[in-house]
């Protein structure tokens, strides 16, 4: 199927969204939850599978089954959201990431066809988008590769939009080149990058030293999108810090809880000793 041709502008920081233009005719796909706004005009279909056999023919039911698996195996919704300019003028969609971090526009036809990416980085793309599953050929990082290697394949020659947390580090990779990355610190790599899970080498380091028992070891020619903040390490810190017992932490007050608790109550319940 043609990949349609889409215009786009990413706005915003810390908290970013794309807004995708679409002409008559166009179509944008979303993942599930992630739409902001769109221009009336604009229909919305949600579809079985990753919408890209959406249209003439529509891949039948065992195409569309097929994209439903893909997408259940990497932890995504077996639905997708078509979003199409059914009016005579150019329309907008706007897609919004789900937490702090930035959004990259990836052009598939300059990266070869094919992109690699972490299960919960596909944010958006032009229709004839295919998501996939990467099969890892090594079972080590299948195995222990943690959050980031269970993953997703683009494939196409349109525009698609990935979705890093933090701050995103770009690194091309010369042949025979490695770099030691933390397992959920990967967003994307292009296909000709091998990639394999390391032991941290000493129990010590492995127990003690809060960075995971493995590492993901890359190898070039090749091209590595890298995250600041992954998004587990960010849930981990805030459920860290929330309160287990239920009730509120006063994080302001050097007393804490004894302030409030005790204090507090003392004075007011009765504290007139004389």
């Amino acid at each position: 199927m043609a990949m349609d041709v889409v215009d786009y502008e990413i706005k915003g920081a810390e908290m970013q969204f794309v807004e995708v233009e679409l002409d008559p005719g166009e179509a944008a796909v979303g993942e599930a939850g992630s739409m902001m706004f769109m221009d009336a005009g604009i229909q919305m279909d949600t579809v079985f599978g990753d919408g890209s056999q959406s249209g003439s023919g529509g891949g039948g039911l065992l195409g569309k089954l097929l994209g439903a698996g893909k997408r259940l195996v990497t932890g995504e919704s077996l639905f997708t959201t078509v979003y199409t300019n059914q009016g005579s003028s150019k329309l907008r969609v706007a897609f919004a990431a789900p937490y702090p971090g930035k959004i990259m526009a990836m052009d598939l036809r300059k990266l070869g066809g094919t992109l690699i990416c972490q299960k919960d980085a596909f944010l958006c793309a032009a229709r004839g988008v295919s998501l996939g599953i990467y099969f890892q050929q090594k079972l080590s990082v299948g195995f222990f590769g943690g959050e980031g290697f269970i993953m997703q394949k683009l494939e196409g020659d349109g525009l698609a939009f990935v979705h890093a947390g933090g701050t995103v580090l770009k690194r091309e990779l010369v042949a025979g080149q490695t770099l030691l990355i933390d397992t959920g610190c990967i967003v994307a790599l292009t296909p000709n990058v091998s990639f394999e899970i390391q032991y941290v080498g000493k129990v010590k380091t492995a127990l003690f030293g809060g960075e995971g028992l493995f590492f993901a070891k890359v190898t070039g020619p090749g091209t590595v999108w890298l995250q600041s903040l992954p998004f587990s390490r960010l849930a981990s810190r805030v459920f860290a810090a929330a309160p287990q017992r239920g009730g509120s932490r006063e994080e302001g007050s050097v007393l804490g809880g004894l302030a409030v608790g005790g204090l507090l109550g003392s004075v007011l319940g009765g504290g007139d000793d004389d």
